[in-house]
């Protein structure tokens, strides 16, 4: 009888220990599949991406769409830029229904991402109130006449860049930064002119407008000035473009003015409107906006050797 009983706890335990291995199988076979869904998903919002330049393959010397059908979809996307370090990317879309009757319904909104563990991912969502330049060393985010700072792995509440700056008569959309802490914005309220705030002496200077080189033309507008103050980017409407606005680039000179304005060529402008222009901060790749039709705004990108070429020899 004893060794019958032993014999039934022999088989018990044994059924047990499989019942047990077929449950922790059953675990790691759904955590597998979980994991698996979540990678070939990425987030709710947005596929996959993995790997530099939100998973892109980088383009060469003739413009194209950046990551089209996930960033560059039929609608209005605009201001795409990567942050210093080259693990965040910013840009804006329109999360309303707005057409040209119906301007209210119009809701500018910054999409942020975050590349973690070679994947990039959602990590923030805002509505836009300045287009997004950042600082050469990554630390602010300028937002027209406001900024963020870095406060660990976030950002701080948007703050005023004073009363030199915030002022009722400007109407400032884009504000770029060197490593000097230069400033150079737009101000579509005095007839899109384009000003230029130095530091000197640690001091700040007063905005000056730029000379006829940037100020010519119309919707003059949306300046990047390169880190090292090397060269500056705006777009502009002028005579002898290629249709409505394009990308002009000005050098710096040896006597410290800025040379003639340089149309970017055919590889980056059309006869649609281009704009909106920044340099990855790895100096790799240029960024821009262009008009594929009607409402459906782009962000295009080309390889940055282009700036090289139309340099002066």
């Amino acid at each position: 009888m004893t060794i019958l009983l032993n014999y039934f706890k022999h088989i018990n335990n044994r059924r047990g220990m499989r019942i047990t291995k077929m449950l922790l199988l059953a675990n790691v076979i759904s955590l597998s599949t979980g994991l698996a869904q979540e990678k070939m998903e990425g987030n709710s919002d947005f596929p996959l991406m993995e790997g530099p330049y939100m998973g892109q393959k980088p383009p060469g010397m003739v413009a194209e769409p950046f990551a089209p059908g996930i960033i560059s979809k039929k609608g209005w996307e605009l201001e795409g830029v990567f942050a210093p370090g080259m693990k965040e990317f910013y840009f804006t879309r329109d999360l309303g229904e707005y057409t040209s009757y119906n301007p209210d319904n119009f809701h500018p909104t910054v999409i942020g991402f975050r590349q973690e563990n070679n994947v990039w991912k959602k990590y923030t969502e805002f509505k836009r109130k300045g287009e997004i330049v950042f600082s050469p060393d990554g630390n602010r985010m300028h937002m027209a006449k406001g900024y963020k700072d870095r406060v660990g792995d976030g950002w701080s509440e948007r703050k005023s860049l004073g009363p030199m700056f915030d002022r009722e008569d400007w109407g400032i959309m884009r504000l770029s930064a060197s490593a000097k802490g230069t400033y150079v914005f737009d101000d579509y309220k005095s007839n899109d002119a384009i000003r230029i705030s130095t530091i000197k002496d640690g001091k700040r200077q007063e905005p000056a407008r730029m000379g006829p080189v940037v100020n010519s033309g119309k919707k003059t507008a949306h300046p990047f000035i390169a880190p090292d103050e090397s060269y500056l980017i705006w777009d502009s409407e002028r005579e002898g473009g290629y249709g409505d606005s394009d990308l002009y680039i000005s050098f710096r000179q040896k006597d410290d003015s800025w040379g003639p304005a340089i149309n970017m060529g055919d590889k980056v402008n059309s006869a649609q409107w281009d704009a909106y222009a920044t340099v990855t901060p790895d100096g790799k790749y240029l960024l821009f906006n262009r008009k594929v039709s009607g409402r459906n705004t782009d962000i295009y990108w080309i390889d940055a050797q282009i700036i090289e070429i139309l340099r002066p020899q």
